[in-house]
C-alpha cells in the first residue's frame, strides 16, 4: 500500500520507495531525514486544504522524526504494515 493509503496513526515500514518519481534534490534532503527501505514510518495527518483535490501534505513520523512531505513523494513510497514488517525490523 502507498504510505498516502496508509491510516492515520497506524505504525508501517517502508517496502519500496521509487525514486525516479522525486527529484534527485528532493530525494537526497528525504534520505538525510532517514527515509529508506526498511525505516519505521507513521502517517499522523494529512493537509485538509486541497484534501479533495489530493494535492495537500502528508504530516508523518519517519524513525522518530516527524516531517511532512508532498503528497506525490508519500505516493512513491510503498510500505508494509504487521509481521512482515516488524521481522524486518528486527533483522535490521
Amino acid at each position: 500500500m502507498r504510505l498516502t493509503d496508509l491510516p492515520l496513526r497506524q505504525p508501517a515500514y517502508v517496502d519500496m520507495i521509487d525514486w525516479s518519481a522525486i527529484n534527485a534534490s528532493e530525494g537526497q534532503r528525504l534520505r538525510e531525514f532517514g527515509l529508506c527501505e526498511g525505516a519505521s514510518v507513521e502517517a499522523l495527518n494529512r493537509g485538509r486544504v486541497f484534501f479533495f483535490f489530493g494535492h495537500g501534505p502528508v504530516a508523518c513520523r519517519i524513525g522518530r522524526m516527524t516531517i511532512a512531505m508532498r503528497r506525490n513523494h508519500a505516493a512513491a513510497i510503498t510500505v508494509r504494515t504487521g509481521p512482515d514488517g516488524i521481522a524486518a525490523e528486527k533483522t535490521a
